[in-house]
């Protein structure tokens, strides 16, 4: 074979391997927010629904409602859930404070993954606002009470997955996340 077709063959070779390359770190990319987004649409893995309002129907018929916290391997956060679970009726508003405290002396961002359990209730369980809609940023030292509105939609008894279910556990997850230079930049400013 000639040097020059081999030379051919080599950087056609190389220049597949790095499409290849460069599609799997695309998909590899894309891949937490298209299964994220799967998630959100589906209810599947326990993911909940989101609301404008509360329901218009409530029923006499109630379900406990459980809260859990927890935190990344690597994010100093405490964060703490509401103590008490909450019994509420189905279709009817409820509303529960989380608590997130920074200890240490820097600004630290975070955004909750939520679920909740057991995964067939999440296409019934709406929330309407959440902290976990958007990211969070305590100062050092900064104790924050972050709300969740929510209601358990009346359709969940009519599923037969779901219509004997007496409990669901809400969880929240903190992950630490980057501030962005310019952000962190104006926070520091305001420390001064």
């Amino acid at each position: 074979m000639s040097d020059a077709r081999q030379t051919g063959n080599h950087r056609w070779t190389v220049i597949t391997l790095l499409g290849v390359v460069v599609l799997m770190g695309g998909l590899g990319f894309a891949s937490v927010p298209l299964y994220n987004l799967f998630c959100r649409v589906t209810g599947y893995g326990g993911t909940t629904s989101t609301a404008e309002a509360g329901s218009d129907v409530i029923l006499d018929q109630t379900i406990l409602v459980r809260f859990d916290a927890s935190t990344e391997v690597d994010m100093p956060w405490e964060f703490e859930a509401p103590d008490a679970p909450m019994q509420i009726r189905i279709g009817e508003t409820g509303m529960a404070f989380y608590t997130a405290y920074n200890p240490t002396d820097r600004w630290i961002a975070g955004t909750a993954a939520y679920n909740v359990a057991p995964f067939t209730a999440g296409n019934y369980f709406a929330k309407i606002e959440c902290f976990c809609f958007t990211e969070q940023i305590l100062g050092p030292g900064e104790r924050v009470e972050m709300p969740v509105t929510f209601y358990v939609d009346p359709e969940i008894v009519e599923d037969p997955d779901t219509r004997g279910l007496h409990a669901i556990t809400l969880s929240y997850t903190f992950y630490e996340t980057d501030l962005p230079e310019d952000e962190y930049a104006a926070l520091d400013g305001d420390s001064e």
